[in-house]
């Protein structure tokens, strides 16, 4: 099994959907279809260069995606990077896909000059956990939200 790391540009939306909405279930989560669509176009879109993805593919399959978001610190000179989603297809975990894509977000981020790679993931969700306890480091922070 080859694992092939390509720019979300390189995708069709229809590849690329039923992942996102996958994803969205997964969180128990519902979107407006504008905003699924604004999502896309922005990962799309050329003057959004801080908004950005990539899709794990296998076989011509889309199997992964990732996205990420570049914004700026208060903290450093250069941005922080925000792992936003990842999802692998449920058939196809723990095989190393949702690795090589954090690692290829890392790479493009590096290129980038980003300062640092983060992100959230839900308390309970343990199977995730182990794959982000082995490449990377527990920052020890809650997230509030006002909304």
């Amino acid at each position: 099994m080859q694992i092939q790391i390509k720019n979300l540009t390189e995708i069709s939306k229809s590849q690329w959907q039923p992942l996102w909405e996958l994803y969205l279930k997964f969180y128990k989560s519902q979107l407006a279809d504008a905003v699924t669509e604004r999502t896309w176009q922005r990962l799309h879109a050329a003057e959004c260069e801080h908004m950005y993805g990539f899709a794990a593919v296998i076989d011509q399959q889309v199997v992964g995606i990732v996205h990420v978001i570049e914004h700026e610190s208060c903290w450093t000179l250069q941005p922080y990077a925000y792992l936003q989603d990842l999802y692998t297809l449920e058939e196809f975990r723990g095989q190393g896909i949702g690795k090589a894509l954090i690692a290829k977000v890392k790479e493009y981020c590096d290129q980038r000059q980003c300062d640092r790679v983060y992100w959230l993931t839900h308390q309970d969700n343990e199977t995730a956990q182990k794959l982000y306890d082995q490449i990377a480091k527990k920052t020890g922070f809650i997230q509030y939200r006002c909304h």
